[in-house]
Parts: C-alpha cells; sequence; structure tokens
C-alpha cells in the first residue's frame, strides 16, 4: 500500500513516514501543498494524508483539485483547527477523515487501516456486475432482475431490498438493517413498508417459479433461501 503524507513540518513528516514504513506501508513525502497536489496527480496512492495548513497550497485548495480532477483517492486530513466549522469545512471539501493536531499515533494507524479497507471494500463490490442464486439473477448494472431468463419488472425499492437480501445469502437481516441500507432512514417501529414491499417481491418471485424465497424470522427480519 503507498501513502502519500503532505505536512511541512519536518518532524512530524519524518515521524509518520518512519512509522507508516514500519507497519509495512511505502510512505512518500510532500512538504509544501504544490508538491502534493502535483505527486497525487501524477501518481497512484492508495491514501493521501494531507496537513490542512501547507504553504504554496493549503490543504482544501489541494483537495478541491482532486476532487475536481475526478481523483477518488481517500484523504485523512490533519489539522490543529479543531473547531466543529473546520472539521465540517474539510469533510464537505471532499475529506474522507478528519484528525486533529495533537494526535495518538496509534489512532492515526488505526484510521489509516479503516480507509484502506473501506477502499477495498468499495473496489471488491464495484466489480461485482451480477447476484445470482439459484435460476435468480439481479443484473447490478442495468437494475433488471432475471428467473428462468425471464425479465421481472422491479420498482427500486424492491430492486434494492432484493440487492440487500442476495448480498447476505442465508443470513437473517433485521428490520433495521433494512431501513438503513434501502430507505436511509432509522427504524420506525409504527411503519409497515418494509412488509408491503417484501410481500410485492415474494408475490413476483413466487408468480415465476423462482426457487429463491424470503423468509420471515418471526421477531427478528428476513432471510433469503433457496431450500
Amino acid at each position: 500500500m503507498k501513502i502519500l503524507i503532505v505536512e511541512d513540518d519536518r518532524t512530524t513528516r519524518d515521524f509518520l513516514q518512519q512509522a507508516l514504513t514500519e507497519q509495512g506501508y511505502l510512505a512518500e513525502v510532500a512538504e509544501d501543498g504544490q508538491d502534493g497536489l502535483f505527486q497525487a496527480m501524477e501518481l497512484n496512492f492508495d491514501l493521501i494524508i494531507l496537513d490542512r495548513m501547507l504553504p504554496k497550497m493549503d490543504g482544501l485548495t489541494v483537495l478541491q483539485a482532486l476532487r475536481s480532477s475526478g481523483r477518488s483517492v481517500p484523504v485523512l486530513i490533519l489539522s490543529a483547527l479543531d473547531s466543529v466549522d473546520e472539521r465540517v469545512k474539510g469533510l464537505k471539501q471532499g475529506g474522507d477523515d478528519y484528525l486533529v493536531k495533537p494526535f495518538a499515533l496509534a489512532e492515526l494507524l488505526a484510521r489509516v487501516e479503516i480507509l484502506i479497507r473501506r477502499t477495498e471494500s468499495a473496489s471488491l463490490t464495484q466489480q461485482v456486475t451480477e447476484l445470482v442464486m439459484k435460476n435468480l439473477k439481479l443484473d447490478l448494472l442495468s437494475h433488471k432482475l432475471f428467473v428462468h431468463q425471464q425479465e421481472i419488472e422491479l420498482q427500486p425499492k424492491e430492486f434494492q431490498l432484493l440487492k440487500y437480501l442476495l448480498e447476505h445469502p442465508g443470513q437473517v437481516v433485521t428490520r433495521t438493517m433494512l431501513f438503513e441500507a434501502v430507505w436511509n432512514y432509522q427504524f420506525d417501529p409504527q411503519t409497515n413498508v418494509i412488509d408491503v414491499h417484501v410481500a410485492r417481491l415474494r408475490k413476483k418471485l413466487a408468480a415465476t417459479g423462482c426457487l429463491v424465497e424470503i423468509e420471515t424470522v418471526r421477531g427478528v427480519g428476513y432471510r433469503l433461501s433457496s431450500d
């Protein structure tokens, strides 16, 4: 894993480079924003540790330039500016995480590991173009469902619901998990929106002779089964 450290303070820069190298990372450095942006644009990095206040070009300007160019490399911002407004500003500009100076090395290393793991997971997800179970195939590119090679029309939420269940085959998925993953809001015990969508999806699957069914696990949630 290759990491770029953009930091003007030599002591901090050398300290981070040594610590990351000891952890098995290949750590490159830049001592100002201009050089940092040049390296980030010309070379491929798995992560960038970016100081907020830099000579020649400040950290947020570097970040804006990276995102404007389409670079999605994760960026961990380091800054002595610890107010909520400053942290929010850094994240809104495209930062993936924000760590306030002075920081504990153990925390920085943990955040680095999490960001890299998250990126690896996203890359694997992007490579998957279809989800298959028995005679059911969900095409993630065209957003179409096929059973016995017959196309079944799904509403957007039905597609997302089935996709989430297929990503967790045989696993009991709680209602709370479905609310957060499909509807992007917290669980409301008074609503029956999940029950309605599950019922519609079950009806469509059953009508085609699908070998996959959505089981209700009473008091918990649902499970996709092919037994």
